[in-house]
Order: C-alpha cells, then sequence, then structure tokens
C-alpha cells in the first residue's frame, strides 16, 4: 500500500523556491543536498514524523543528466507552486504493476547516508498531469524526515483537484491508503496542503 511521503514545491531556481515557502509558512527551510542523477538539488522542512516537503529545482552547476529530469522541471516555468505529491511503498516493481502506464522505471538513488528507489517517467511527466503520486521506496532506516530539525510545522492533509478526479479515484483504489489525502473534482488541475505552523494554519500551493 501507499502512504504519503512527501511534498515537492518545483521552482525555476532553488532561492525563488525557498523564499516563497518560507514567506507563505513563516519558517526557515532546513538544508538539503545535490542528485547528480537528475541534475537537481533540493531544501527541505519536516512537516511531522516521517513526512517532509522539498523544494527542488534544477542545479545550475550539475550537467545535463542525459534524460528527462523527475516532476518534469525541464519544463517548469512561472511561479515556485506545490507540483507534486510523493508516496511511499515497500514494494515499488508490485506497486508500479498497479499503477497507470507512464508511473515511470525504476531508478536506484542515492544522497549521503540516504539509499531509495524511485520510478521515474522517461519523459519526466506523470499521470494526470502530475496529480498522480511519484512513487518512493526506501532503503534502510534512514529517512529524510528523521534527519530534519524541528520546526513547528504539521501536515493536516493535501487536496489534489483534477478534470477527472473520479479516474483518478478509480487508479488509486487499493492502492493507497492514507486519510491525508483527499481527492476534488475540479475544472482545473491544482494541488493544495494545509500547515499547521508556528503562526497558525497555512495553505501552500
Amino acid at each position: 500500500m501507499l502512504t504519503l511521503d512527501h511534498l515537492a514545491v518545483s521552482a525555476a531556481t532553488l532561492q525563488e523556491g525557498v523564499a516563497a515557502v518560507e514567506a507563505a509558512l513563516g519558517v526557515t527551510l532546513a538544508p538539503g543536498g545535490h542528485h547528480a542523477a537528475m541534475g537537481t538539488h533540493n531544501r527541505l522542512l519536516s512537516l511531522g514524523p516521517g513526512l517532509y516537503l522539498e523544494v527542488i529545482a534544477i542545479d545550475p552547476a550539475a550537467p545535463a543528466p542525459g534524460r528527462a529530469r523527475w516532476f518534469d522541471l525541464d519544463n517548469f516555468a512561472g511561479a515556485p507552486r506545490l507540483s507534486n505529491w510523493i508516496a511511499r511503498c515497500e514494494d515499488l516493481d508490485a506497486a508500479l504493476a498497479r499503477a497507470p502506464r507512464g508511473t515511470g522505471a525504476v531508478m536506484d538513488l542515492a544522497r549521503g547516508d540516504l539509499r531509495w528507489q524511485m520510478a521515474v517517467p522517461g519523459d519526466g511527466k506523470l499521470p494526470f498531469d502530475g496529480m498522480f503520486p511519484a512513487l518512493i521506496s526506501w532503503k534502510g532506516a534512514a529517512h529524510p524526515a528523521a534527519m530534519l530539525p524541528e520546526a513547528g510545522c504539521r501536515l493536516i492533509g493535501v487536496e489534489v483537484y483534477h478534470p477527472r478526479a473520479e479516474d483518478l479515484r478509480h487508479a488509486l483504489r487499493g492502492l493507497l491508503d492514507d486519510p491525508l489525502v483527499a481527492l476534488h473534482q475540479a475544472p482545473e488541475v491544482a494541488l493544495r496542503a494545509l500547515i499547521d505552523t508556528p503562526s497558525g494554519r497555512k495553505v501552500l500551493e
């Protein structure tokens, strides 16, 4: 079964993304790192036990990865925004066998003490206009959320909006089991996160 692992805020530059999230939530993001296989870098924020947020962008100092980057970052434009949600599982191959076509192929990845597998679409574009979750499987006991400083933030819920919400719900049936994620019918694709912060409840979108 899939459970929510983390949220991704995409940005044209990491500096823009960090500034936007820190202004929206009133907290300071922790250091992240670099992803050599994707040519990206990030900063992180704890959202409570087992949950976190990453701000991610193309790393201008890194060589091109020779393939499409995750979260469709090669085509990102505009202001920083909550772009993707990532769900974890124990058996990535089994989850992929039940996921929609185009969810991705398994990649083995590492950063520091972290080891994980992730399903990355060949064109970087996840199904349902990016609203189907990216799938991840952590290897070993290390997880980013356990390494992050306490920021006083707690994720209350994630709202996924899509014109084909019922089709998305069907695609996730039997795969996702997490009360934090709610799917809604809407004319436009959107993703919103409700987060309790030291200065009150905030909405990130």
